[in-house]
């Protein structure tokens, strides 16, 4: 199968990103962190996530930030909501999309939303609904689908049947998400073939942690299968909370810099990215996780 020629980076560092974090990052500088994404030209960024600040205390002010940030035309602002109070939310501060998610895995679901995911298919339920009913689309994620922290394997067939459930309630794409970033090019490569015999690949995307060093290769795999929406984060931001010490999401700039490599069409400027990875970062106390920006930066 040929290369796409265009791909759609959903950037993912102010929710998913974030949200992992230790240290505290204040409303005003999430702000500044969308309007320079943006205006890097990545035309859909997650902006936050509209959970109780008790379990997630990083998203706490993604109201805030959703009615602060520069509305750029072309760009889709989403956010992440779990249930119909948070979509409600959502819909009081102009969220464009929103996103849901479940896991692949019985013993994540538990042990992450406290519930299987039959029970957690059906919370989405009225939220799909709802959305459908003000006219704004809903995103899919599926978690631990090369493999979960408390399960080990997860079979691809697994993932399929949560896969189906979301497309057939209503998200327009599912994200396939390798949350402890075990996985490899060939597993990938399985995975979508699988899955996309009940989910064409048009309707999917990739996410993929680096924990293992294979995010990139992964990526490529995908590519090769057909798919052509990418979740990443800018500066690699959010470490695996399942695995200590590892990395988590994907860096953005790796990400553009491999596909501009490939001739791919992302209209994302690289250098600009590399200084809102670079400025986030600084705030942060840390270094930007992303190879490129550090060559980059080695450079000027």
């Amino acid at each position: 199968m040929s290369l796409p020629l265009r791909v759609r980076i959903v950037e993912v560092g102010p929710r998913d990103g974030l949200q992992n974090e230790h240290h505290r990052v204040e409303v005003d500088q999430k702000i500044l962190l969308v309007n320079a994404l943006s205006a890097a030209g990545l035309q859909y960024i997650e902006v936050g996530s509209f959970v109780s600040p008790k379990w997630v205390p990083q998203m706490a002010g993604s109201a805030e930030v959703m009615a602060g940030v520069e509305r750029k035309p072309g760009v889709t602002y989403a956010v992440l909501t779990p249930n119909l109070r948070g979509f409600e939310d959502a819909l009081a501060v102009g969220a464009q999309e929103v996103a849901v998610f479940a896991a692949a895995s019985e013993s994540f679901s538990q042990r992450n939303i406290n519930c299987s995911i039959s029970e957690s298919l059906a919370r989405f339920v009225p939220v799909i609904q709802a959305a459908r009913q003000n006219g704004i689309r809903v995103r899919g994620y599926v978690s631990c689908v090369l493999g979960c922290p408390y399960d080990g394997t997860v079979h691809p067939e697994q993932v399929m049947a949560v896969a189906r459930e979301l497309r057939d309630m209503g998200c327009y794409e599912i994200s396939l998400g390798d949350t402890i970033g075990v996985g490899t090019a060939k597993a990938t490569r399985t995975l979508i073939d699988v899955v996309s015999k009940q989910v064409p690949r048009e309707y999917l995307a990739g996410h993929f942690h680096d924990t293992y060093g294979q995010a990139l290769t992964n990526l490529y795999a995908s590519l090769q299968e057909g798919v052509a929406v990418f979740d990443s984060s800018v500066a690699g931001l959010g470490g695996c909370p399942y695995a200590k010490g590892a990395s988590g999401n994907v860096a953005t700039e790796d990400v553009v810099y491999l596909l501009n490599g490939l001739g791919i069409e992302t209209g994302v400027n690289l250098n600009m990215v590399a200084e809102a990875g670079h400025a986030i970062s600084q705030s942060l106390g840390r270094r930007s996780s992303s190879k490129v920006a550090a060559a980059i930066s080695a450079r000027s």
